[in-house]
């Protein structure tokens, strides 16, 4: 994946995702982004919440799919962090 597309995805999910998931007290993490797969990570208040699924199916996949269709999206939620992913806000 070129770094063009990379910075597209992270100011997509930084203007689109990130404010609706913090305006309910969560944090999301860009864990891993190739041109096939991208890994977000839910914390705060999302970690474990029911709500996660929807938060993925109706706003992070839209997203997601608007830049990179063929990517997988794969949400993990939970409060600990992945070593090395990175906070988007």
């Amino acid at each position: 994946m070129d770094d063009a597309t990379r910075e597209k995805v992270k100011k997509s999910v930084a203007e689109f995702v990130a404010p609706l998931v913090k305006a309910d007290g969560g944090e999301v993490f860009l864990v891993a982004l190739t041109a096939d797969d991208v890994h977000l990570h839910l914390a705060g208040t999302c970690a474990g919440c029911p709500g996660a699924a929807m938060t993925q199916k109706a706003l992070i996949n839209p997203v997601v799919a608007a830049l990179l269709p063929k990517a997988t999206v794969k949400v993990t939620t939970g409060w600990r962090v992945p070593k090395g992913a990175e906070k988007i806000e």
